[in-house]
């Protein structure tokens, strides 16, 4: 079943391939390259899922998801935070920000759409996954 998916990230490669893989998929894909404009388009679009990287300039991707899990009307819109930072205390930093799941760089297609498939096809909710 598609769904809308807002990917925040400020690599536009990234951003490019994570578009490709869920239009494939036949998910609706929303962007945005840092985190100021992606909790504006979250609001704007109430999406099914929010990729969201750590790593940004200006808010950085743990702030962004502390507000949306500070928003009832957006906590709800499952997370994966999709990072560089490999290390338990970074996977820890995310999960405690209110993330359904880590996604550690470099990730395959067929990797991300399973995550999406567990966490919006079954209701399964994984603590972590890479």
């Amino acid at each position: 079943m598609p769904n809308t998916i807002l990917t925040i990230e400020d690599q536009a490669d990234i951003r490019r391939l994570i578009r490709m893989t869920l239009e494939f998929d036949g998910h609706t894909v929303i962007e945005a390259c840092q985190g100021e404009e992606g909790l504006r388009l979250v609001r704007q679009h109430q999406p099914d899922l929010i990729l969201l990287d750590i790593m940004m300039p200006g808010m950085d991707g743990l702030e962004v998801n502390r507000i949306l899990q500070a928003d009832r009307l957006l906590r709800h819109i499952p997370v994966v935070m999709i990072t560089a930072l490999d290390s338990a205390t970074d996977r820890d930093a995310g999960l405690a920000a209110g993330a359904k799941a880590y996604l550690n760089k470099p990730f395959g297609p067929v990797e991300l759409l399973q995550l999406i498939k567990q966490l919006l096809g079954s209701g399964h909710t994984p603590a972590q996954q890479g």
